[in-house]
């Protein structure tokens, strides 16, 4: 099938490139210069996914509990892939996962390899169907700039059990594998924290009735270990009042600082 494509890249680095790929694949592939152009777009909704990877100013971070972590960054890597409007006609989640795999691939291999990232602050937004192999990809791609920013070593860090338990638990039990439902997955990387932000479209859920899995009358029950783990790997965890939305942030150690 056909897909329209808009792809938003103030330097260039993908959009040519991609054009070539997607165009001969079929798609229908569009290209904006900047920021400014987006703003004048008035139909998003007749795209079927959209690429943008921008330059912006950076505004100042906080942790959970409003305290400052972090002075303002001048210089902040913005990418985001929305698939919002893939679901509009017969949702084919092997053509997305194809399509988004090659835009991650490439930008991994030819965009995000950099040696010079200590002041990097990258922005990262994922907004997609709920389906779990697309959450392994977008999983494998946030690890990965996690790692190469050094907030953490992936032989030394359970925080991809984390991510993981976080990402299927939106989609399995917030939107009940709803492909109609979103997923909206949000990133802030910089070489001192990750911090994310999960929220799906479901009910929601009150996170202080999951059965205490450390309760000896639990011990079978599976239910509430997956927030355990989550709490145990992440250094602040966070639900919104609804509990649709989940906030977490993992620090870099002082030993990966001085390594």
């Amino acid at each position: 099938m056909q897909r329209r494509i808009l792809i938003i890249d103030d330097h260039d680095d993908m959009a040519t490139a991609l054009e070539e790929v997607f165009a001969a694949l079929g798609h229908s592939v569009a290209l904006l210069e900047s920021r400014a152009d987006a703003m004048e777009v008035t139909n998003f909704e007749q795209f079927d996914l959209v690429i943008t990877d921008l330059d912006v100013q950076s505004s100042r971070t906080t942790s959970l509990n409003g305290s400052e972590v972090a002075p303002d960054l001048e210089h902040v890597k913005a990418f985001k892939v929305s698939a919002a409007n893939f679901t509009r006609s017969e949702f084919d989640e092997s053509e997305l996962k194809d399509i988004v795999a090659t835009v991650l691939d490439y930008k991994l291999r030819h965009i995000d390899k950099r040696d010079s990232v200590q002041d990097l602050h990258e922005h990262i937004e994922f907004e997609v169907p709920s389906a779990i192999s697309l959450m392994h990809i977008v999983l494998e791609y946030l690890m990965k700039r996690v790692e190469k920013l050094g907030v953490v070593k992936s032989e030394q860090s359970n925080l991809f059990v984390a991510l993981d338990e976080a990402f299927v638990n939106a989609v399995k039990h917030g939107n009940k594998f709803d492909a109609k439902k979103l997923v909206r997955i949000i990133a802030e990387v910089s070489s001192a924290e990750a911090r994310f932000t999960i929220e799906d479209e479901g009910e929601g859920f009150d996170v202080n009735s999951i059965p205490d899995p450390l309760d000896p009358s639990n011990l079978f029950k599976t239910s509430g270990r997956g927030v355990l783990f989550i709490y145990n790997i992440m250094d602040e965890v966070k639900y919104n009042e609804r509990g649709n939305r989940l906030t977490m942030i993992k620090k870099r150690t002082d030993a990966e600082r001085t390594v």
